[in-house]
């Protein structure tokens, strides 16, 4: 029999919040959010001139001079999404568990203010040479080498790179290394920190960047708004976490892996349904078990109206008694940390039996047409509740997380 997954620690830093605390207030407020803004870090000209930043960060009141120098932004919201995880875990890394732990960080796209800032310097400056720590800066994996640096962890540790689906997918693999005991404890989740000159543009080409906010499932929706930020979960075998008596926050209870096979850039509810599907198998539940979802819901006219489809397709009849609302209409799509950050959420959801909203909602769409929670929380009591991510190329993952119950 394979180990029960929990999770024991949360850390996450978003354009909603530095810290968990402020991502709650900020999730579940009754009030306006102010989390997407013009963009103020270079001067857009684009047809879209928004995102979801990390505003009054201060790398300096987290790292030194030097360690700065090896740290690309997205690493620096890793290590402070995993230090808060670890500490709210209260978990101490002793040699033995250092061996026993793995650190799975996701991220799809890496180090990119390092690699702009190179060639600023290379092509517009005339500068001969980079700083001689650009490579180890910009590498994708970079996040995971500092967090088991700096924590001493000698287990597996590597990145995952699958566009938006990158911390969905290392929350997963990290799920069944826990299962099959190869591990007791996992440092998992995300980082981005992509909101620069040349991949805003680059976003701007695909015409896929919203022109007002995001409004995902509305019916004048106008595209996704790039975040920024990271999210770390502690999962834990559920004998370890037990033996050491820690606080458990919820169970990993199912994990579902697909892929589309079908097109770069233009989702198919198939592969959606494929991993939704897979999920509710993998735990043994049934749909109509399931109580929320909190959606991929970038805000795009083809994903919501996708992703909709696929959850009637695995639903049915039950689709309409769910309560499904997309938490990048506040902190934006964090792409490789999205799956990490929303599986947070959902987790908090659950945790305050309270569903985060989905803001800036105006119109109806009729091919969007679930029981979506609109602008407002709302108060709901939820056992079971799945995250999904559906990422460019096809890459789709749904983790399916319930409340934690002490066994019999």
């Amino acid at each position: 029999m394979s180990n029960r997954v929990v999770v024991t620690g949360l850390g996450c830093i978003s354009s909603a919040g530095h810290n968990v605390k402020a991502f709650t207030e900020t999730l579940f407020s009754h009030n306006d959010v102010n989390t997407i803004a013009p963009v103020s870090t270079f001067k857009t000209t684009n047809r879209s001139h928004i995102a979801a930043e990390v505003k009054n960060y201060d790398p300096t009141q987290f790292f030194s001079a030097v360690q700065l120098k090896q740290l690309d932004r997205f690493a620096q919201f890793a290590l402070i999404s995993a230090q808060e995880a670890i500490n709210d875990a209260q978990i101490t890394f002793s040699e033995h568990l250092s061996h026993r732990t793995c650190v799975i960080h996701g991220t799809s796209i890496g180090g990119q203010e390092t690699i702009e800032n190179a060639y600023q310097q290379l092509f517009s400056e005339g500068k001969k040479r980079t700083h001689p720590f650009t490579v180890p800066k910009l590498l994708p994996s970079a996040a995971t080498s500092q967090i088991s640096m700096k924590y001493g962890i000698k287990g597996p540790a590597f990145s995952t790179s699958s566009a938006c689906s990158s911390s969905g997918h290392a929350i997963a693999i990290a799920t069944m290394m826990l299962r099959c005991n190869m591990v007791d404890v996992a440092i998992v989740g995300g980082a981005e920190a992509c909101i620069t000159e040349g991949n805003f543009m680059a976003w701007d080409g695909l015409r896929v960047l919203s022109t007002d906010t995001c409004r995902p499932f509305c019916a004048n929706r106008s595209g996704l708004v790039i975040g920024e930020g990271a999210g770390t979960l502690i999962l834990e075998t559920h004998a370890h976490a037990q033996k050491r008596h820690a606080r458990i926050y919820a169970e990993i209870s199912g994990i579902g892996m697909s892929s589309d096979a079908h097109n770069l850039v233009q989702p198919l509810a198939e592969g959606a349904e494929m991993a939704m599907t897979a999920a509710l198998a993998d735990s043994k539940l049934n749909a109509e078990q399931i109580q929320y979802i909190n959606a991929h819901g970038s805000g795009t006219l083809q994903n919501d109206r996708t992703e909709t489809q696929a959850i009637h397709q695995v639903f049915k009849e039950h689709a309409q008694q769910l309560k499904v609302s997309s938490t990048k209409s506040i902190h934006g799509h964090v792409l490789g940390a999205g799956a990490a950050i929303e599986s947070i959420a959902t987790i908090l959801a659950m945790t305050k039996q309270m569903l985060p909203p989905t803001r800036n909602h105006q119109k109806a769409d009729k091919d969007c047409d679930l029981n979506y929670v609109i602008n407002h929380p709302s108060k709901q009591k939820i056992n079971h509740a799945m995250s999904n991510s559906f990422a460019f190329g096809g890459l789709n993952v749904a983790l399916l997380l319930s409340q934690y119950n002490e066994p019999s």
